[in-house]
């Protein structure tokens, strides 16, 4: 795989990212986020990452070793802080209960961590390297959101699905953004598990999912718009 990365970063990342889905959406299809065999798997993933990354010393490349050196600059932040709690606007009510939930919200929040690393730590700043900015925002935003076309395959509805990609693509705009402009993956993996965790204690009200998804399309023009304004932290190329 390091021969693979130093020879074409972007083939890399995209190979990582279609392997990802091919387990994710195994192991959603037969196990559910609810069972320990999901958190064992996603796990191995996470940990195989990490490795990836500590021993060939891409912490920097990836921008995982340090948060924004300027914090009161990066107040932006609250925003997607804020937008990140939708999942609990309708209320409380957990998804599962006794061990099964934790394991669903621990998995939850390492998958947080393995899909920003893939598709902003690895796919984005490989794209970034070739000097074509808009492109890798672009292609980056979509094929975070495209991904989630793989639930498909692990029994959700084709309304759900779609709904979700749209959700999914706005995201994928947003924390793209704030990770270029900020030149840290940190405040977006912490934004991406609070997303996927939350989920797990939502009450699931059909109507706010649906205000909440297009509440989060309108933030995501107004606030890249508005990030595309602020002067960013240079990532590493």
């Amino acid at each position: 795989m390091k021969k693979l990365y130093e020879k074409n970063e972007i083939l890399f990342a995209v190979i990582c990212i279609v392997l990802y889905c091919a387990v994710m959406t195994t192991l959603k299809g037969n196990y559910g986020y609810q069972s320990i065999i999901m958190l064992l798997g996603i796990s191995v993933f996470a940990i195989c990452i990490s490795l990836f990354v500590k021993v060939n010393h891409l912490e920097a490349k990836c921008r995982i070793a340090s948060w924004p050196r300027n914090t009161k600059q990066y107040l932006y932040f609250i925003p997607m802080l804020i937008l990140a709690t939708g999942n609990i606007w309708d209320g409380f009510a957990l998804s599962y209960h006794g061990a099964e939930q934790v394991f669903a919200v621990v998995s939850m929040i390492i998958v947080g961590f393995v899909e920003e690393m893939l598709f902003r730590g690895f796919l984005f700043t490989a794209m970034l390297s070739k000097g074509r900015t808009i492109v890798a925002i672009i292609v980056s935003s979509l094929t975070f959101g495209m991904g989630h076309i793989i639930n498909l395959f692990a029994g959700q509805t084709s309304f759900e699905t779609i709904l979700q990609v749209i959700f999914a693509i706005s995201w994928g705009f947003i924390l793209t953004m704030v990770f270029y402009k900020s030149g840290s993956l940190l405040p977006c993996i912490i934004a991406h598990s609070m997303i996927d965790a939350l989920s797990m204690f939502g009450a699931d009200n059909a109507v706010v999912d649906q205000i909440y998804v297009v509440t989060t399309i309108i933030v995501a023009i107004i606030y890249c718009l508005f990030l595309g304004r602020i002067k960013e932290d240079v990532i590493e190329k």
